[in-house]
């Protein structure tokens, strides 16, 4: 069985490229839960108007889905609670210089 920790790693791969920051440590995955062989992930975007979400969602998607010991990813996109930047981790807010 997966485990949130693996999730989360294999998702630093998926980079906002308008921004140049995976989706984990600028704080965009919210939840990460597995039901067996499903994984669901709540997740948000830096700003409603993003115009590489489709494309970001189904990298998270795909990503997941071709782990082994998963059979399907439901990925939700919320904008509860708002994104803020004091959500990036240590490692984003060096690399961006905030």
């Amino acid at each position: 069985m997966v485990t949130k920790e693996e999730i989360l790693e294999a998702l630093q791969a998926v980079e906002d490229p308008e921004i140049g920051m995976d989706v984990v440590n600028l704080g965009l995955v919210y939840d990460v839960q597995i039901n067996k062989d499903n994984v669901y992930i709540k997740m948000t975007m830096t700003a409603p108007t993003c115009p590489v979400t489709p494309w970001i969602l189904s990298e998270v998607q795909k990503i997941v889905e071709n782990m082994a010991g998963v059979e399907m990813a439901d990925v939700e996109l919320v904008w509860e609670p708002p994104w803020n930047p004091s959500m990036m981790s240590e490692v984003a807010r060096d690399a961006l210089n905030m």
